[in-house]
């Protein structure tokens, strides 16, 4: 049982690095430092926005708008870590770190 949650673990733990490096390349767009005219650019960014999107899609149409700032990664960070420890939790596996 220890293996699923681990695996279940390690799938969260790839979501939230997903997550972050979708929001740095999202400041890295905004702010000039790299371009989307770049085909490789864009295959990338459009991977993290399909995989990102329906997690973050829910978050922003509850949370309130704060003008330019988006903490919707940040609530879905919070989630994930939540859920990840819970279910470790209730499993009684350890962290295996």
């Amino acid at each position: 049982m220890c293996s699923i949650v681990e695996l279940v673990a390690s799938v969260i733990m790839l979501y939230f690095w997903l997550i972050l490096v979708q929001v740095i390349m999202s400041w890295l767009v905004v702010f000039n430092v790299i371009n989307t005219q770049n085909r490789f650019v864009y295959m990338v960014g459009d991977f993290l926005h399909k995989i990102t999107e329906p997690a973050l899609g829910p978050i922003r149409r509850i949370l309130p708008s704060l003008g330019g700032i988006d903490l919707s990664p940040v609530v879905l960070i919070l989630l994930l870590i939540f859920v990840q420890n819970f279910i470790r939790e209730i499993s009684s596996c350890g962290p295996g770190f």
